[in-house]
């Protein structure tokens, strides 16, 4: 019965380096406490700019807001690279898979990546966002599915959602077809209805669910960057996370942790997936493709 941890923190916003100690550091306390896999939130390397416009207009940008976007592609990465190295290295001194989101520039564009690395510190690949939501188009580009797979890991067979792309239910269902028993769901979306769509997923893709949100207070965000942000006090929570673990009966098995940085553990019965798709199974015998078909493009 494998062993999960959900490591509910924040980076250190812009700051790689201070990042990946943090992430170092979360890493060792789930394999002290037995994880196999540790799940980091979205944008852990190294920064979600909440509130930030980047100085952006209808019809225009400011200079300020050209100088903000530089200075968070200075703080992306690339994939593979610098930063891909040094977290496989912490997975290997750990000997526990890592599934984490990163700030990933390719050219002149920025994406909103996933990065997943096996226990031994293989990297195995990462998968970019498909779908900016509303104003993280000012910042981020598009992604495609030619990256969107399933990986075998230690604790079970992992993929990967991000955020909103989780109320997309065709990209649902191209995960579900592959087979993923541990779902990963990395996210900055702190709202309580947010519950409610990580326990139907596990419900309908009778898989295991892990969501992993930033915790992060306003003094933890540069004046800069604070935007619609600037006028909260230091202590008032900018995300107050809400990561889960949920089974594929949508039932909680840790969490939701709430206005507080955390480690969530939980052990996985991976023999509820079967029992669940005795009556439920969304691409097979539920699936009706007489009546239903869904084409994936994963060209690049």
């Amino acid at each position: 019965m494998p062993k999960v941890a959900i490591a509910q923190t924040s980076p250190v916003l812009f700051d790689v380096e201070r990042s990946l100690e943090r992430v170092a550091e979360w890493t060792g306390r789930a394999a002290d406490d037995g994880a196999e896999m540790v799940l980091f939130p979205e944008a852990m390397i190294a920064a979600y700019p909440k509130g930030s416009t980047f100085g952006s207009y209808l019809g225009g940008r400011t200079e300020a807001g050209r100088d903000l976007f530089r200075r968070y592609f200075e703080s992306a990465s690339e994939m593979p690279g610098r930063v891909t190295d040094r977290l496989a290295q912490i997975a290997r001194e750990h000997e526990i898979a890592i599934v984490i989101g990163v700030i990933e520039r390719e050219g002149g564009t920025l994406y909103c990546s996933v990065a997943h690395f096996r226990e031994d510190g293989r990297y195995l690949g990462r998968r970019r966002k498909v779908m900016p939501t509303g104003t993280e188009r000012l910042a981020w580009g598009f992604g495609d599915m030619s990256d969107h797979r399933a990986y075998d890991i230690g604790a079970g067979r992992v993929a990967s959602v991000i955020c909103w792309e989780n109320y997309m239910p065709m990209l649902r269902m191209a995960t579900y077809q592959l087979s993923p028993q541990i779902y990963c769901a990395p996210t900055l979306d702190e709202r309580e209805c947010w519950q409610a769509s990580m326990c139907h997923i596990a419900i309908e893709g009778r898989c295991f669910v892990l969501s992993a949100c930033q915790a992060l207070r306003r003094r933890d965000v540069p004046d800069d960057f604070a935007g619609e942000c600037a006028d909260l006090s230091p202590d008032t929570w900018v995300s107050r996370g809400g990561s889960c673990v949920v089974d594929p009966f949508g039932n909680y098995l840790a969490g939701p942790l709430i206005e507080s940085e955390g480690l969530l553990c939980a052990d996985l019965d991976l023999s509820q997936i079967e029992r669940g798709k005795f009556d439920l199974d969304v691409t097979g015998h539920y699936a009706r493709p007489d009546l239903f078909r869904l084409d994936v493009n994963v060209s690049r």
